[in-house]
């Protein structure tokens, strides 16, 4: 059993998942930082200074002036700045995965036809199968072709 298993990890289409795998966290984690420590500051200072990372609403019913202070006192709240920041964050990995997916489709030569396995009917002009001898549709004689 163990021969089978270390056969069927070191097969291509799994290590090539794994590498994938780690370097799809390892992205995750720039695009996080990217999101967070450069897409969203411009962002919250065109809209008045605001830091989205720390938009929250408190439901714990006492006031606290920033997030930090809400979780240290161990307070209910809501994080919709923090929300915000992973949607951002989720919206350029998706779309930097689906350029990538973009890419490699036109790199991939297309499919070939495949052969015909059916030929129109002379009279009728009905689908029918390539070895037919007579049509199902007029019952009309056909030529081998």
């Amino acid at each position: 059993m163990l021969k089978e298993f270390k056969a069927f990890a070191m097969r291509g289409n799994v290590m090539d998942m794994a590498v994938g795998i780690i370097i799809g966290a390892a992205f995750g984690r720039i695009v996080t930082s990217l999101v967070s420590d450069i897409i969203m500051p411009p962002i919250g200072r065109l809209l008045g200074k605001v830091d989205f990372s720390s938009l929250f609403l408190n439901i714990s019913g006492k006031s606290y002036a920033t997030l930090a202070e809400a979780k240290a006192a161990g307070a209910a709240t809501i994080n919709y700045g923090t929300f915000l920041n992973t949607v951002v964050d989720f919206l350029i990995v998706a779309f930097v995965i689906f350029l990538i997916v973009r890419q490699i489709n036109h790199w991939m030569p297309p499919e070939p036809a495949s052969a015909p396995t059916t030929r129109d009917c002379p009279y009728c002009f009905s689908p029918i199968p390539l070895k037919a001898t007579r049509c199902p549709h007029c019952t009309s004689e056909l030529r081998a072709s």
